[in-house]
């Protein structure tokens, strides 16, 4: 455990590249274009680990300020994805599932089961978290992690499924993305998509971001509206207008730099993934090859960024409104834009349909939330993740353990814990 925590503590910016510079070299690539490659990967990865903090920094006062603002006081806190991370990668079953995951992963691939080879291993925790809970709600270290493995094998199925409408979306030729927080929500993108589809008027309206800026211009760039939604937020968190504005301007620099930072990371993933389809195609050539990658890539979508601002406050409103709701939004209100790009995928980035199905989305959390927060708060304590001082039980809304698939597979290994 000490050795994997050491690799993973190397971080995205510089473990990606030497992954990305092996593989290159292991699939022919010159060491000079490798080398290339993997640089740019890694600078890709620090640029958009920079944006995306410069975003969570400046947008976590905010919302802190939002919630004391309108008085809102639950029962359970919400501590963030980087806490339920924690308890993911200081978990009992993290030495064998992250050996176990890749193993599968490979036997998969090469029975042609899938089609993803997923090198998204920070992400684990994703997995991990949800594992660990159903340790604590089964008391079965056995079978909490046979449904973790199935979740995975399951996530690769899926990633195979939604690529070819992710990459139509969002431009990103041969990746997928095995996210088990942001999968289970296609299915709800589909059930609004069917849903607006036959509302009359409704069905006609089209807000994608570049329909917005054919009709109304300079006030439809991503620039321009992440200003304004920097502007909104400011003022009902209270801000003086100079922080207002601070706040605008970086959310508005935050939209038009990650875009940015992803196409600098895509310019090296194409080399790495041309030289990995050259040879892979001349060993199987009839099968498509997907590499499974983190869902980050996606949130910098100017549909996504504006959906993930404007869900914010709506969060903060259903928390106070919905009866038996005791989960109080907090540190993942900044970080909602990560939950959404898969289902913005499948609402062709339409404004209007992920804002319905966000706020359809949020509500669920916070239901499941409230139901799983006592098994995550002991997975908090058995594996020593923080547990603020004077709160009695905490969540993550930005976890898989908060979306239906978690739930049910928790809700799964507590009755088979319960039967044996």
């Amino acid at each position: 455990m000490s050795i994997l925590k050491s690799v993973i503590s190397l971080g995205a910016s510089v473990l990606m590249p030497i992954i990305f510079f092996i593989v290159g070299l292991l699939f022919r690539v010159k060491i000079g274009k490798a080398f290339e490659a993997a640089l740019l990967v890694g600078v890709g990865f620090t640029g958009l680990n920079m944006v995306i903090d410069l975003l969570l920094n400046n947008l976590g006062p905010a919302t802190n300020a939002m919630v004391k603002r309108f008085g809102v006081h639950l029962t359970v806190l919400d501590t963030g994805w980087a806490n339920a991370s924690q308890i993911g990668w200081s978990s009992a079953l993290m030495p064998l599932a992250v050996f176990t995951f890749l193993l599968v992963n490979v036997l998969l691939f090469v029975v042609k089961f899938t089609k993803t080879m997923d090198i998204d291993i920070f992400n684990y925790w994703i997995f991990l978290v949800v594992g660990t809970v159903m340790y604590v709600a089964s008391g079965s270290f056995v079978i909490a992690f046979v449904i973790m493995l199935l979740l995975f094998i399951l996530m690769l199925k899926v990633a195979d499924w939604t690529a070819p409408t992710i990459q139509k979306q969002f431009g990103m030729s041969g990746l997928s993305f095995p996210h088990l927080t942001n999968s289970p929500w296609v299915l709800l993108a589909l059930l609004v998509n069917g849903i607006v589809d036959h509302i009359p008027g409704l069905n006609r309206v089209k807000l994608s971001p570049k329909q917005i800026n054919k009709r109304f211009g300079v006030l439809g760039e991503p620039l321009v509206i992440g200003f304004i939604l920097g502007i909104l937020i400011g003022a009902l968190a209270g801000f003086s207008a100079p922080k207002v504005m601070d706040l605008a301007v970086k959310v508005s620099a935050s939209m038009l730099l990650l875009p940015k930072m992803v196409d600098i990371l895509m310019e090296g993933l194409k080399i790495i993934r041309g030289a990995v389809e050259k040879v892979l195609k001349s060993k199987y050539p009839d099968r498509e090859i997907f590499i499974g990658m983190d869902v980050a890539l996606m949130a910098g979508d100017p549909s996504v960024m504006a959906t993930g601002l404007l869900l914010i406050p709506i969060t903060l409103l259903l928390a106070v409104i919905l009866p038996g709701n005791r989960v109080l939004p907090m540190v993942d209100l900044s970080s909602i834009i990560f939950i959404l790009p898969m289902m913005a995928a499948y609402l062709k980035k339409d404004l209007l349909r992920m804002l319905i199905a966000g706020t359809i989305m949020m509500v669920f959390i916070l239901y499941i939330g409230t139901d799983v927060a006592g098994f995550y708060t002991a997975a908090a304590h058995m594996t020593g993740a923080t547990v603020p001082t004077g709160t009695s039980q905490i969540i993550s809304m930005n976890s898989a353990v908060t979306n239906p698939l978690g739930w049910l597979a928790i809700k799964v290994s507590q009755l088979l814990g319960n039967a044996f």
